[in-house]
């Protein structure tokens, strides 16, 4: 009887969260290893399709960093990376887009199996992310592009239809050019362009640790004004340093939430949106 009793008190603390987002977009940036461990990768879809029933609109959008580099080494192209960015000559660039369609395919397909309705969106081919060339001071990256503008209709045209839009990152020059995209850049720029009420970035640590050796080092709350001092202390480094400043950019775009969180951990996303405590690192303005 407890138990049942529990339960009810979990639904009860959801109410609120649901009326509160309810008809209302959210975006998710999914991708490292949560994305290639199949328990971790229901649990994430399953969190969507939740979402989806009780009203709320999710935008997927995915990268997948790990698959391409084994692809490329599959076609013996060797990965190289200039400050995080990985160069992408018209070799990688197809490999990106191969490795990133076939993902988008299994991730539409499962939310689909899982009885909601989604739709993979490609950032070039829908002509979503149009971007110019990215320089960079240490050299020549290639085909990545930096987003200038968002489309948004394609979009649009889905989530008013309770369909969930899921999209990997290319985007596409003015002339017609394919260029690969961050994903994190691109769930900010996507957020900011859609209006979202939340933006949420899953990765595969508890979120903003004071030691990274510490997982109860942390930081649940942090406010934009700090980040720089904890950059420069290297507290925030590596791959966390796009996530925070994708928060920072949606913010300052005018998204009212933005979270880091861990999505290894058993419906991350439901706990973040519909309980008081939450989880993970908020970034606040």
């Amino acid at each position: 009887m407890d138990d049942i009793v529990e339960k009810a008190g979990v639904l009860i603390e959801a109410l609120p969260y649901i009326k509160k987002f309810r008809g209302k977009e959210v975006l998710i940036k999914y991708g490292g290893a949560a994305m290639h461990l199949e328990d971790i990768r229901e649990n994430v879809l399953h969190d969507l399709v939740f979402m989806n029933y009780v009203g709320i609109k999710p935008i997927l959008i995915h990268g997948g960093g790990v698959a391409i580099t084994e692809n490329m080494k599959k076609r013996g192209i060797k990965s190289k990376f200039i400050n995080g960015l990985r160069v992408t000559d018209k070799a990688t660039i197809n490999v990106v887009v191969d490795t990133l369609a076939d993902i988008n395919k299994e991730i539409v397909h499962d939310i689909n199996r899982f009885g909601a309705r989604a739709i993979g969106l490609s950032g070039h081919d829908s002509e979503i992310l149009n971007v110019i060339k990215h320089q960079e001071k240490d050299g020549d990256v290639g085909y990545v592009g930096e987003v200038v503008s968002v489309n948004i209709l394609p979009l649009k045209e889905l989530t008013e239809f309770n369909i969930i839009p899921v999209i990997y990152p290319m985007g596409i020059d003015e002339n017609g050019e394919t260029y690969n995209v961050n994903a994190d850049e691109a769930a900010a720029k996507i957020a900011i362009a859609m209006g979202v009420q939340k933006i949420m970035i899953l990765t595969n640590v508890k979120g903003i640790l004071r030691d990274p050796q510490n997982e109860e080092s942390l930081i649940s709350s942090l406010h934009i004004d700090d980040v720089q001092n904890l950059i420069d202390r290297k507290i925030i480094s590596g791959g966390m340093i796009p996530k925070v400043r994708a928060c920072i950019n949606a913010l300052q775009g005018g998204v009212k939430k933005a979270h880091i969180i861990d999505g290894r951990i058993k419906h991350s996303l439901l706990l973040e949106i519909f309980t008081d405590k939450g989880i993970g690192t908020e970034i606040e303005i």
